[in-house]
């Protein structure tokens, strides 16, 4: 994932196909019975599949994105001091103010996935909370 956050086009193409679990939970949960076909299908089963898929997704989601804030820092502070020393170069500072303007977005996306992780998980309970609760 750290050669996607140097393109920060493909990393963000990246995390809107990360985010396909949380896209499609309703379609997901739609597979989960009525009272009047509780008997088919192993509704327990399919949420605790489901809930460990939404786990994984966003924990590598986090990931992905810490790593690429981090990476997004550590160059920016390369460039404030390469702009320090070379107070002229017009260069340097305009990939410092992109450098910083990446990262104001990477820091962003982290507040989307907080709320991205919230929507899904509040469904999720609200299908799943008779067949399955987490922890178990």
């Amino acid at each position: 994932m750290a050669a996607l956050c140097l393109d920060f086009l493909g990393f963000q193409e990246a995390l809107k196909k990360m985010r396909d679990v949380d896209d499609k939970i309703i379609y997901a949960l739609n597979a989960l019975p009525t009272e009047s076909f509780k008997g088919q299908v192993n509704s327990e089963s399919t949420c605790r599949d489901l809930y460990a898929k939404l786990q994984e997704s966003h924990l590598a989601r986090q990931e992905s994105i810490r790593s690429c804030i981090t990476i997004s820092a550590s160059n920016l502070k390369q460039l404030r001091e390469k702009r320090e020393t070379q107070a002229d170069d017009v260069d340097t500072d305009s990939k410092f103010r992109a450098e910083q303007r990446k990262l104001r977005v990477l820091q962003a996306e982290l507040n989307v996935e907080d709320i991205i992780k919230e929507r899904s998980y509040k469904t999720f309970n609200e299908r799943c909370r008779s067949y399955f609760h987490a922890g178990q």
